[in-house]
Formats: structure tokens, C-alpha cells, sequence
């Protein structure tokens, strides 16, 4: 359920942003709109929750991509621990896998970057009504891109590539056999249509499957 906001009151908004110089321009233009106040800034994703917890906003601002924890995971763990929150993810990354992992883990809106910020304090405002705020073309490739079709093991592995990790590197990580890895890789690969792992994970990121 939306939070009750009473009109003349601020709406409080958490923003979470790894780059200083990004975070720094959006809370100062956020906070020229005469009813947003952002009243807390974090550049991890694992530091979200707790200052959530701590500072009530009403509205929580999420990038995806953050060191410590991804704005999607995040997203999750507020709708668990602080259910009031409304969360709009704001992403360089307008990839349609993102987009549903978003709306599965309770995100209320989903904006690339690269619009004017009337229309972010504008859907800021839509979102605390209750209102899913999505941007149009973003939902219309998601439905016709389907969902993701890898398992949540085979992510887990093409994760792990990363870095050039060897299949033993990826079996200790995940205490898993090095032949039960080679199977998950080899599965990742057939659905993604690629021809080895790394493009396996390059293909499954840009579809934002990861």
C-alpha cells in the first residue's frame, strides 16, 4: 500500500548512486522541486537498507549497478524491510531483463538516465500515489524480448566468469563440482546462442539477465 502523504509535505527520497559527481547534481536538482527534500545520499547498494531504516524516505531512488549490492537486490530487501518505501529505479542500463527483475522485486517505476528531471520529480510523485511508472519504449521491448531464459544456478555461474575465473575457480566459489559447472556453462551458452562463456555472460549482461 502507498504512503499515506498528506499535500504540503515534502516527500522524503533516499538516493543511492555509486558515481559522487551524478548523486551530487541529481540531489541538488531534486531538491529545487519545492515538495522533494532527498534526505539521504549512499553510493553502495549494501548500504541502502540500513540508511533506509534510519531515515524513513518515502521514496527510494535506486542505480542498479553498485558496489556491495545491485539496486535490484536492494529493492528486494526494502520491500521485506521497509514495505512503505516506494522504489524507482534510475539506470544508465535500459535493458528489458532489468526491467522485469525490477518489477519482480517490487520496484514501483523504472527511468533510463538520459530524461529531463521534471519528468524524474514527476514520477517520484506518481509512484508515492501508487502508481508503476515505466518508461514506455523500456516496457514495450520487455514484453516482446520474453523472460529470462536462464536458471538462477546458471546465472550464478555466468557470473562468475568474470575476471577470467577457470571452471575450478567457479566450483570452489559456489561449492559446487567442477563437472556440475561445466553443465551449467554448457547450458548457458545453448540459450544464449553463443559460443563460449565469456560471450555467454557478455550477451546474458546486455540482456540484463544478470
Amino acid at each position: 500500500m502507498p504512503r499515506d502523504h498528506r499535500p504540503g509535505k515534502s516527500i522524503r527520497v533516499l538516493l543511492a548512486e555509486d558515481q559522487g559527481m551524478l548523486r551530487g547534481a541529481l540531489a541538488l536538482l531534486l531538491g529545487l522541486e519545492p515538495d522533494i527534500e532527498v534526505v539521504a545520499q549512499v553510493g553502495a547498494g549494501d548500504a541502502i537498507v540500513d540508511t533506509a531504516l534510519v531515515h524513513r524516505p518515502d521514496v527510494a531512488l535506486l542505480d542498479i549497478e553498485l558496489p556491495g549490492m545491485s539496486g535490484l537486490d536492494a529493492a528486494a530487501e526494502l520491500r521485506a524491510q521497509a514495505p512503505d518505501c516506494r522504489v524507482l529505479i534510475l539506470t544508465t542500463f535500459g535493458r528489458p531483463g532489468y526491467l522485469r527483475r525490477a518489477m519482480e522485486a517490487g520496484a514501483a517505476g523504472f527511468l533510463v538516465k538520459d530524461g529531463p528531471v521534471e519528468e524524474l520529480a514527476a514520477a517520484i510523485r506518481r509512484v508515492l500515489t501508487g502508481e508503476t511508472v515505466v518508461d514506455p519504449a523500456l516496457a514495450a521491448a520487455a514484453l516482446s524480448a520474453g523472460p529470462s531464459p536462464l536458471t538462477g544456478r546458471e546465472r550464478d555461474v555466468l557470473r562468475a566468469c568474470v575476471d577470467g575465473a577457470t571452471v575450478a575457480d567457479i566450483a570452489a566459489g559456489l561449492h559446487l563440482s567442477e563437472s556440475t559447472v561445466r553443465n551449467y556453462l554448457s547450458s548457458a551458452i545453448g540459450k544464449t546462442g553463443t559460443r563460449n562463456r565469456m560471450e555467454a555472460m557478455r550477451e546474458a549482461r546486455q540482456q540484463g539477465w544478470l
